[in-house]
Parts: C-alpha cells; sequence; structure tokens
C-alpha cells in the first residue's frame, strides 16, 4: 500500500513540474500584457492630460483652427459674465451655434440646467469634482451650470468656466444668454 501512495505522489509531483514547464515556455509567449494607459490620437478630450496637450480632428489631424483661448459672453439675469470654452469638438459645436438664450431651471441646490433642443458631440468623463462656475453638458443635450463646488460621480462633458461665478441658489430659474 505504501508503494502505491509513493507512486501517486510521484505522479503528482511529475505532472507539477511537467505543467510549469509547459506554462514557462509556452505560457508566457501567450500570455499579453495590458495595453499603456495611452489616449488615443484620433480621440478629442476635454482633459489637461492629452498627449503632448496636442487636440486631433476625427481625420487624426492636429486640430489649430481653434484658437489658445475662446471666451463667450454670458448673460444671466442680465448680469454678463466672461466664460472661458474649453478647446474640444462639443464647445466648438456649441459656439458655432450661438447667440442663444435659454431658461434654465434648478436641479440638486448646486445647478442650473435646460435640455436643448438639439444635440451636441460628447466626451463624458467623471470629472470628479465640479468647480462654480462651470459649464457642462450631461448626456448630449443638457446644458447645466454649476453655482456650487462639489465632488460628483456622474460623467460630463465639459464645455466651459465662468470664473467668479454667483450663488444661484435664490433663483428657481435663470435666463441666460450665450454669446460670441
Amino acid at each position: 500500500m505504501n508503494k502505491k501512495i509513493f507512486i501517486a505522489v510521484l505522479v503528482i509531483i511529475l505532472i507539477a513540474i511537467i505543467g510549469i514547464t509547459i506554462y514557462l515556455v509556452i505560457g508566457k509567449s501567450i500570455i499579453k500584457e495590458p495595453a499603456p494607459d495611452v489616449i488615443p490620437e484620433n480621440v478629442i478630450s476635454n482633459s489637461n492630460e492629452t498627449q503632448n496637450d496636442v487636440k486631433y480632428n476625427n481625420d487624426n489631424e492636429v486640430d489649430d483652427t481653434m484658437e489658445d483661448v475662446m471666451n463667450i459672453k454670458v448673460s444671466i439675469n442680465n448680469e454678463e459674465y466672461i466664460a472661458t470654452i474649453e478647446k474640444n469638438e462639443t464647445a466648438q459645436t456649441f459656439i458655432n451655434q450661438l447667440p442663444q438664450e435659454f431658461i434654465m431651471n434648478e436641479l440638486n441646490g448646486n445647478e442650473k440646467y435646460v435640455y436643448m433642443d438639439n444635440s451636441l458631440p460628447t466626451n463624458p468623463l467623471n470629472p470628479e469634482h465640479i468647480q462654480c462656475g462651470d459649464i457642462m453638458l450631461y448626456n448630449n443635450n443638457c446644458l447645466v451650470i454649476f453655482y456650487k463646488s462639489f465632488n460628483t460621480n456622474y460623467s460630463y462633458t465639459k464645455i466651459g468656466h465662468i470664473d467668479n461665478f454667483p450663488n444661484l441658489e435664490e433663483s428657481d430659474s435663470i435666463t441666460a444668454r450665450f454669446e460670441k
């Protein structure tokens, strides 16, 4: 009986050695390493972490049609502000549709929003933290202006930012006019 157990143990050890040898010789060559965390060159990103801060259009060409800094005028209840616009396809499409005026409604005690009649291209990312004055697109047609800073789990496409933006909590709705 002891001889049968000894032979069984030897067979198990032999199988393990053969398995390890096969893995070392063949297995490593078929196991692929994960791809590096690189943004493809044909993706227009609204993040500040793009490759060399160069923007590409859908034809994989450098998009040099956007100025370094683009500002628009935003009037809210007849008070004028300047918004700095992002260098992305969504913001450019939005600017091309200006001037526009919206009645924007209150939501969550931190934002005013409106569902626009038309859709814009999107590249939604979770910013993790919203800044007071951020102008964002939720989904493809919901324009949002945030008047409070807070952390978020939602994804947006950033359009721009208004510096020194006031707290609009006291208004149920606002009239917002966007102009070039």
